[in-house]
């Protein structure tokens, strides 16, 4: 069964000989739509009809030289359709602009115009780095194009603050922190008199408003990029679209997809094809010290909880550390607890407690045989970026990360 969406439907009502820029002012709105990757346009030429003017214009045999009406007409998602209008609007001088409620069936492969989140945060290169990292706390993103006049300069990621700005703690754990000790680490890195442009990744890798979603998917996969800002044909900034982004349209579509032509073949994949086997455990009455051991020596940052044979019992992740003291209103240990999950000084504070003392119960997992699909929807509807997968008796087999994930879904 085909399945319709709502949609907007524009209408431009002008006249044939109306110009923009010294060009016809339908070619030039179609040009327009076509560079901010509207989902299509059509021009159509009347050979009757008047104005605001009451002039008569008509294509009879004697008059072909009148200036002739011509209607515009663009469909698409309501949002984008209402985020174009004030384009057109600036466009026309004389005329007509009519929007339309409809439902459509689209025959389109999967563009990242779909995908992308359209109102992007901005810096300017100028911007101080201090203000950069509070835009991001504030609005819970982990990458902000840094603009120089209209033009994207360059990028600045969480991974920039850590290896250039030496910010002491991953964003996701600045968070954690009570507002004065996030003010002291700040202080306390190298963020004295830099700027944005000072530690932007540039120039910036961007990704064209029509590029499809799998091809996407690739490019973010071969060159382990998380974010990219999407730009039309001219190279004006649109929209950003990250890894996250990506995996959640891949999800829903698998659901509704009639045919899966417009899918990544890796679909097909099962969790255990992105299969991370290498992870840190631990028993509940584990000391906190050699979790904390443990989390600072792997790259996954979290350990998982298991019994004698291996069942999975809870997980403990380093933000659960961190909480978990920053909770005990402990600033001077919290100080060096911050300061042995960043490696910046040799040996590990002594830390009271278990295991079970911190762990979270609540851990998310998934069979080996699970679809691709399905781990994908888990990690977009839990809002994590692991799942643990384990047996039909609860032991623990592995982990599966978004990367990962990625990966598989790229490879043919």
């Amino acid at each position: 069964m085909l399945k319709s969406i709502d949609v907007k439907i524009l209408k431009v009502f002008v006249g044939e000989a109306a110009r923009h820029k010294g060009r016809p002012l339908h070619e030039a709105i179609v040009e327009e739509a076509r560079q901010r990757g509207m989902a299509g346009a059509s021009v159509c030429r009347g050979f009757m009809g008047f104005g605001a003017g009451s002039l008569l214009h008509t294509a009879k045999i004697l008059r072909l030289a009148e200036d002739l009406p011509v209607i515009v007409e663009i469909v698409d998602t309501p949002s984008r359709v209402e985020s174009f209008l004030p384009v057109v609007d600036a466009m026309v001088e004389e005329g007509s602009i009519v929007m339309q409620d409809g439902q459509a069936v689209f025959h389109l492969p999967l563009r990242i115009r779909d995908v992308m989140t359209e109102h992007v945060a901005t810096v300017d290169i100028r911007t101080p780095l201090p203000a950069v990292v509070d835009l991001l706390l504030r609005r819970e993103v982990k990458a902000v194009p840094v603009m120089d006049g209209r033009n994207i300069a360059g990028i600045v990621t969480g991974g920039d603050l850590l290896t250039r700005a030496r910010m002491p703690l991953r964003l996701d754990m600045q968070g954690q922190l009570p507002f004065e000790q996030r003010c002291e680490q700040g202080a306390a890195s190298g963020f004295a008199g830099l700027v944005a442009q000072d530690i932007m990744s540039s120039p910036a890798r961007t990704l064209n408003i029509k590029t499809d979603v799998v091809d996407a998917l690739k490019i973010m996969a071969g060159k382990n990029i998380k974010r990219l800002p999407v730009t039309a044909d001219d190279g004006t900034l649109l929209g950003i679209v990250s890894r996250t982004d990506v995996l959640a349209t891949i999800a829903k579509a698998s659901s509704v997809a009639g045919h899966l032509e417009i899918l990544p073949p890796g679909l097909h994949s099962t969790a255990r094809d992105a299969l991370f086997t290498d992870v840190p455990t631990a028993g509940p009455d584990t000391p906190l010290a050699d979790i904390l051991d443990q989390l600072v020596r792997s790259p996954l940052r979290r350990v998982v909880i298991v019994d004698a044979e291996r069942k999975v019992l809870g997980l403990v992740h380093d933000w659960d550390l961190l909480r978990s003291f920053v909770q005990k209103e402990s600033p001077g240990l919290v100080a060096r607890l911050v300061r042995a999950l960043t490696s910046q000084e040799p040996g590990l504070p002594a830390l009271e407690g278990t295991a079970r003392d911190v762990m979270t119960t609540r851990v998310v997992t998934a069979r080996p045989d699970a679809p691709l699909a399905h781990v994908i929807g888990t990690l977009i509807e839990k809002k994590i970026k692991r799942v643990v997968v384990t047996d039909d008796d609860g032991r623990l087999l592995g982990i599966v990360d978004r990367d990962a994930v990625l990966k598989a879904l790229a490879r043919q």
